[in-house]
């Protein structure tokens, strides 16, 4: 069995001094991942350095950036570099959430700059891939998401394929309370998976974990994880609340410690 990653993006919440907090508190609850799993938080630019210094005791305990820039250095006003991003001791980067690629123009094409140079400067890009509820309407949910792959991975060798974590998170689903059923989330990891054995092989398609984003919580991540294809959660505003994100990791370590 494939490890878990949870992972939490916390987009524009908390502060650096509500960061160390939220960190002390996680501490009294997790001191480390259960066997099989791996935690990945994504505060603000500002809270980077707050996040991996508080959470520095924490075996297993990630920090990622929630985007960043395909240049080292320019004139990119409110932008940020990978080595500004790695200099706070952040080793992840989310790129491509759908957030970004609906109000900040986005495209498959930057994505795909944005991953080559996470991948330079030794960051782990979490790709983001995912449909609009009307392309889903439409039944052409699955060419978009394969556009998506297809685009953002062009011209990355097999190697750094193995690098990278992808995220799918149908976009009708974030931040709307609504869920993929736990059939609908193996359906689609499971077309990726295979368009990523297309694209590379099978042994580095079972290498890539592929994270489910899309309201998961609580309440339904025992299912979406307990499913083949779905190797962990890329978790928004359940990730904000120490003992929910616990809660999620904890199921994760339960279903590894079953089947691993």
């Amino acid at each position: 069995m494939r490890p878990f990653l949870i992972a939490g993006n916390w987009k524009m919440h908390m502060n650096a001094a509500e960061t160390r907090a939220y960190f002390e508190t996680f501490k009294g609850l997790v001191s480390a991942a259960p066997n099989g799993v791996s935690m990945l938080l994504c505060p603000t630019f500002t809270s980077l350095t707050a996040a991996a210094e508080a959470s520095a005791a924490i075996t297993g305990m990630h920090i990622g950036a929630q985007n960043l820039h395909f240049e080292d250095k320019g004139a990119f006003t409110g932008e940020i570099t990978a080595e500004m991003i790695k200099e706070t001791g952040a080793d992840h980067v989310i790129i491509g959430h759908s957030e970004r690629r609906q109000y900040y123009n986005e495209t498959d094409e930057t994505v795909n700059k944005k991953t080559k140079k996470a991948l330079s400067a030794g960051l782990t890009p979490v790709v983001c891939v995912g449909e609009f509820l009307e392309e889903r309407k439409k039944g052409i949910h699955f060419e978009v998401v394969k556009k998506q792959m297809v685009a953002g991975y062009e011209g990355i060798s097999a190697d750094d394929a193995k690098k990278t974590v992808l995220a799918y998170e149908p976009v009708w689903a974030i931040g709307t309370g609504e869920t993929a059923s736990p059939e609908q989330a193996q359906e689609m990891h499971a077309f990726i998976r295979a368009e990523f054995t297309a694209l590379y092989g099978a042994d580095v398609a079972t290498k890539i974990p592929l994270l489910y984003g899309g309201s998961m919580n609580a309440a339904n991540a025992d299912e979406l994880l307990s499913q083949e294809d779905v190797d962990g959660g890329l978790i928004g505003g359940a990730s904000l609340k120490p003992d929910s994100f616990q809660q999620i990791v904890g199921f994760a370590g339960e279903i590894f410690a079953k089947n691993g």
